[in-house]
């Protein structure tokens, strides 16, 4: 199933998911200022591991999250694993969390990518290692940056994203798909698909008329025009 979501666009699946008619149209994906930063590494799918942090001030004593706890729980999400990070300064993205070193580390702890409404950075070599950063702000330095707490539901880019949910990402932005339906999204991309391709050729053919449009869309489209 995931590897079958990772040849599929986030739009497509946003318009797949439409079709089963389990949340309005309006919800379920993250504001416009996310979006994958590689978008040669294709989309990125996978389970949320959810986690707050903070660069603006320093840690103070009793309020920092155990790191080797937060690295414990990564490991309690299925393969493969995507961060989802909301930075609580006002203004976000102050300092980075996201650069060569953490990307690697949690690589290696099979994460495939983050989403953040934080800041990233050392885009080279991450493009390079194939760990994708969705992200909202790119910034030069860490600052104080820490981890606040782990393993709760995060709001990120409007979107509230509980650990495990399925992610599905890509230059386009950030898309939440529903487990019940997620292994029918192929089937349903196909169909659509097929819909689309009809309209697509009536529009590129010499024999073009919007009248023949509106017979087309009367019949896969039923409806009031």
């Amino acid at each position: 199933m995931i590897d079958a979501l990772r040849k599929i666009s986030s739009p497509t699946v946003a318009n797949a998911i439409e079709t089963f008619n389990v949340r309005p149209r309006n919800q379920g994906h993250m504001s416009s200022e996310l979006r994958a930063l590689f978008p040669e590494l294709g989309p990125l799918v996978g389970y949320a591991v959810t986690a707050l942090i903070r660069a603006e001030a320093a840690p103070i004593d009793g309020h920092r999250a155990s790191i080797f706890g937060y690295w414990d729980f990564i490991q309690t999400i299925p393969e493969p694993r995507v961060l989802v990070v909301h930075d609580i300064d006002e203004p976000r993205g102050q300092g980075s969390q996201w650069g060569e070193v953490q990307a690697n580390i949690h690589k290696a702890m099979g994460c495939v990518g983050v989403v953040t409404d934080g800041a990233v950075r050392d885009l080279d070599e991450v493009r390079a290692l194939g760990f994708q950063f969705v992200a909202a702000h790119v910034s030069v330095s860490h600052a104080y940056v820490h981890l606040v707490d782990f393993g709760l539901p995060v709001k990120v880019g409007g979107l509230w994203v509980k650990p495990g949910d399925l992610i599905h990402a890509d230059q386009h932005g950030v898309c939440g798909v529903p487990a019940e339906i997620a292994p029918k999204i192929p089937d349903a991309v196909s169909r659509i698909e097929a819909t689309e391709r009809r309209i697509i050729s009536l529009c590129q053919s010499p024999d073009f008329s919007v009248e023949r449009l509106k017979a087309l869309y009367k019949e896969i489209r039923p409806g009031t025009y």
